[in-house]
């Protein structure tokens, strides 16, 4: 265990053992990389929504595309007794449609949708502030588990998502840990009450990802296997892994014609 997060007890309380059908792939590790994104929205888009000030996991402000009343918040859907899904699109969505189609590309029903602006902090600093998400409070037990999925709109290949899975007691635990660059385009998808997460951010201005909440089901699920990439941790383990993982492949079928 590492030195506990500030909001380690919270956290730690949200239960992670219920019925909600959940996705076959983010079972091993409770993350998917998905394949780099081409440029889905046009900078000016996204630096043109309104952004609030609003705090979590860093020196945070976000631009609410989709919220639990359409209004222009960021209002936890708990707070409300409700489930992170059956967001409204805000004023916002009008203004980097980019974005709005490529959420509803993904065909299944959604939450909290949002533009995170965040500026750089050490990973010193961002591990006091690892978290799991409250997604599925309120989510009836025969509905699907509510994920998140991240977009990265601007270049930051040095910053990193990382995420950890819990110890025995529930705690982050280190020799779990996967990190997800945030270069532009980078994308995946996260169990994020199950996963503790928070980004590194190495850069000397503010990074944007969008950040989408959605449920999970037969949709979802095609969608990812449409787009998966490598698994986390092997990316991880072999960062430009893409050309060795063809050549591996290429050995190991050369191999067994011998």
């Amino acid at each position: 265990m590492i030195d506990l997060p500030l909001d380690a007890e919270l956290s730690r309380s949200l239960d992670l053992h219920t019925r909600h059908p959940r996705l076959d792939v983010l079972g091993a590790t409770g993350a998917v990389r998905l394949t780099d994104a081409p440029e889905v929205c046009p900078e000016g888009e996204w630096r043109s929504l309104e952004y609030l000030d609003w705090k979590s996991g860093g020196d945070t402000h976000f631009a609410p595309l989709a919220s639990v009343d359409g209004g222009m918040n960021c209002v936890g859907f708990s707070n409300l007794r409700r489930a992170d899904k059956d967001g409204i699109w805000t004023a916002n969505a009008s203004v980097a449609p980019s974005l709005q189609r490529y959420v509803q590309d993904v065909g299944c029903n959604f939450g909290r949708v949002r533009v995170i602006s965040l500026k750089p902090q050490a990973r010193s600093e961002a591990k006091t502030l690892l978290h799991r998400d409250q997604n599925n409070r309120y989510n009836p037990e025969n509905a699907g588990w509510v994920v998140r999925s991240w977009l990265e709109l601007t270049d930051n290949p040095d910053s990193y998502m990382m995420l950890m899975d819990n110890d025995p007691d529930g705690y982050p635990d280190p020799a779990t840990e996967i990190r997800i660059p945030l270069h532009r385009g980078s994308r995946f998808v996260v169990d994020t009450q199950r996963l503790w997460h928070v980004v590194v951010h190495r850069g000397d201005q503010p990074r944007h990802g969008l950040i989408s909440s959605f449920e999970s089901g037969a949709e979802l699920d095609r969608w990812i296997r449409r787009n998966r990439s490598l698994p986390a941790r092997f990316a991880d383990a072999y960062p430009a892994a893409g050309e060795p993982l063809k050549q591996l492949r290429s050995l190991t079928r050369r191999l067994k014609t011998r």
